[in-house]
């Protein structure tokens, strides 16, 4: 069994939470650390969006900062995710690794099998998505209003939404798992073109998305979610998680990614 780092929950800003992420990419493919699994927080809850959506097309920034939120591009694609009350993971590890497959789709499977063991801990019956059903059109510009392949769904609904995305040899996933749902917020952000539209749209989303705690009586603690899926990473994917902390290296790359790139208006509002 292969020992990767695990990076235990630590809450950050939008922009220290996505130039973490990008750091470790880096000093990975360097062969400086090993694989690395990091769960992680948002403060303040966040919106973020992918790397090819266009802010002004697709969401109302003024209400995002009326509303206290931060927001954020991610270097991975897919669409808008309000980062709130969740769990956020990360996987960074390199693409000849032998756990994983060459594909995307299939390198999702192996992730998402660590997801599906740490729902079925909590007690939820979860599945993955098929390929055949993610290849429709979301509804809106939410992550959470379609699964892809190989997502995790349950009784047909998504409860988690991940991105991938693969840079000189190094493969970056990272993704949600939702514990609470704020509906009203998430759909009072995004752009729509009139309020009849967003209301069709808001209630179709609500048939297509689901929360652990919308779920489960009584619903889980963050404690106990972390818990879960730490267990469902080392079962799901047949690794041993080594706690351990980023290195000087990462720290020094992460807050030179803060400065140049996540924490500037020329990347977040780029499209």
């Amino acid at each position: 069994m292969q020992s990767w780092r695990f990076l235990p929950y630590r809450v950050h800003t939008p922009a220290e939470n996505m130039a973490i992420d990008e750091a470790i990419l880096h000093v990975h493919r360097e062969g400086r650390v090993p694989p690395t699994v990091r769960f992680y927080g948002w403060n303040p809850a966040t919106l973020s969006i992918g790397y090819f959506q266009r802010v002004d097309k697709e969401v109302v920034l003024e209400r995002i900062r009326s509303r206290g939120l931060g927001f954020v591009r991610r270097m991975t694609g897919g669409r808008a995710v309000l980062h709130d009350k969740e769990l956020t993971y990360s996987v960074v590890v390199s693409e000849d690794h032998p756990l994983m497959p060459p594909t995307v789709s299939e390198s999702y499977r192996v992730i998402s099998q660590a997801l599906l063991e740490g729902y079925r801990l909590l007690g939820l019956k979860a599945e993955l998505s098929l390929p055949e059903s993610g290849r429709r059109e979301a509804a809106s510009a939410a992550c959470f209003d379609s699964p892809s392949d190989y997502e995790l769904v349950i009784e047909g609904r998504k409860a988690a939404g991940s991105a991938q995305t693969r840079q000189r040899g190094v493969i970056l996933q990272h993704g949600s798992v939702l514990v609470d749902l704020d509906e009203d917020l998430l759909f009072d952000v995004l752009r729509f073109p009139n309020e009849q539209v967003k209301e069709r749209l808001k209630r179709s989303f609500s048939e297509k998305a689901v929360a652990i705690n919308q779920l489960r009586s009584p619903g889980a603690s963050m404690e106990e979610v972390i818990k879960a899926f730490f267990e469902g990473f080392e079962r799901g994917m047949g690794i041993r998680l080594e706690p351990g902390e980023l290195t000087e290296e990462e720290r020094e790359v992460a807050d030179r990614l803060v400065r140049e790139k996540y924490g500037t208006d020329d990347w977040n509002r780029k499209k």
